[in-house]
């Protein structure tokens, strides 16, 4: 039975940049030059999306981006498969921060954010799957560190609007995890499950099945707003991992949603379409757009690397 406590609602979802990608994500709201940054992993692309204009433009490298984050200097942070990279888009150069800590034939680097103070806080895939030997690594004052470990697909990166929380998640095991977080040093502690979700069955229709946690935002609230990959919703989650809205979308896989615009109330929304079936992009045509939406709280200003 359906919990009366949860508003459960489809608002007006609209399609905000009409050229697909095949798994799009990471979108940043850029809060200098106002504009939507987000990748396409597989086609090794960073794209710059202006909401006002709808200008859309691109840049592709040799390695897969799959995360980016605007730096003081003017610049952007890029997490790629062969390393941090600092990347200029007025030239189109980038120069490399920092060697990948791990092998980049079964490992890459996945969903990255930068917490308040401006440390650069990035996980990874481990692509065999199994053992879960995926990690989440802070990177600052040029040292990248490890900070966590023992899991296999890394999403969810956000933080509390004190900062005294960090959220985190594994996708592929359907939890979201919550940690103590010392801004001042950056030390994580109390690791602990915020919400698991139920996996998946053999042979259970994606009808019936709600989706894995994939990459969330943090409203003014302090709500947690998490995309359901396979589970063709977002989730509004409590600090304390209850569920308070359920917002029914247009794809199958949302892959992260991100506060954008003037005032931070549009919901924009990366979506893949990487490996689905036929039939599902047939019925599902705006799969790897990006999506919109309006919502009456504001999220969290993107914060700069520095």
């Amino acid at each position: 039975m359906s919990d009366p406590t949860v508003l459960r609602d489809a608002p007006t979802v609209k399609v905000a940049v009409a050229s697909p990608s095949l798994l799009g994500e990471s979108p940043v709201w850029h809060p200098r030059e106002q504009v939507l940054y987000y990748c396409d992993i597989p086609a090794r692309t960073l794209n710059r999306f202006d909401a006002a204009t709808g200008d859309l433009s691109h840049w592709t490298f040799d390695s897969e981006i799959a995360s980016c984050a605007p730096m003081l200097d003017g610049g952007m942070l890029l997490a790629a498969r062969d390393g941090l990279w600092r990347f200029d888009p007025l030239t189109g150069t980038r120069a490399l921060l920092a060697e990948p800590p791990y092998d980049p034939k079964i490992e890459r680097f996945n969903d990255g954010k930068c917490d308040p103070q401006g440390r650069f806080w990035v996980g990874t895939v481990y692509e065999p799957r199994d053992p879960p030997m995926a990690s989440l690594y802070c990177f600052h004052q040029g040292t990248l560190t490890e900070r966590a470990d023992g899991i296999t697909v890394s999403n969810g990166l956000a933080w509390s609007v004190d900062g005294r929380t960090m959220y985190w998640s594994d996708t592929q095991t359907h939890r979201v995890f919550a940690f103590d977080f010392d801004g001042s040093s950056g030390a994580l502690s109390a690791r602990r499950v915020l919400v698991a979700f139920p996996a998946k069955q053999p042979d259970q229709p994606l009808a019936s099945y709600g989706g894995r946690p994939d990459g969330a935002a943090v409203d003014a609230e302090g709500n947690y707003w998490v995309a359901m990959f396979e589970g063709q919703r977002l989730l509004c989650l409590s600090p304390s991992g209850e569920t308070l809205r359920e917002v029914r979308l247009p794809v199958r896989c949302p892959t992260m949603p991100c506060f954008g615009g003037p005032d931070l109330k549009t919901l924009f929304i990366t979506t893949s379409r990487r490996g689905r079936p036929a039939s599902e992009l047939a019925e599902q045509p705006w799969a790897g757009c990006v999506l919109s939406l309006r919502v009456d709280v504001p999220g969290l200003p993107a914060h700069l690397f520095g």
